[in-house]
């Protein structure tokens, strides 16, 4: 099993229902592509510390998975990529 952190960065101008959109619709796409969601933590609007797409804060989402295959990492990074509601993401392997 190889185990992952996914934290991504949501646009500040959206309203509290579409960022829940967000979050769900990239939860899905985690587990329906084979990924175990360990942790999922929404961790509130912050600000940034530099701007980003010309925002100054964003909604903070953080995923702790693990999966056989990268496929549910690579299914994600395409969709952020491509996403105009997600400023900015990550996604780091983790050891144990």
């Amino acid at each position: 099993m190889k185990n992952y952190e996914i934290m991504f960065i949501v646009k500040p101008t959206l309203s509290e229902e579409e960022v829940k959109k967000v979050f769900t619709n990239f939860s899905n796409t985690l587990t329906s592509n084979g990924a175990k969601i360990n942790e999922a933590k929404e961790l509130g609007q912050k600000e940034l510390a530099y701007e980003i797409k010309k925002f100054k804060s964003g909604y903070y989402f953080l995923f702790e998975i693990e999966t056989e295959s990268d496929q549910a990492t690579k299914e994600f990074d395409r969709l952020a990529r491509i996403s105009s509601d997600v400023i900015r993401h990550l996604i780091i392997k983790v050891e144990k």
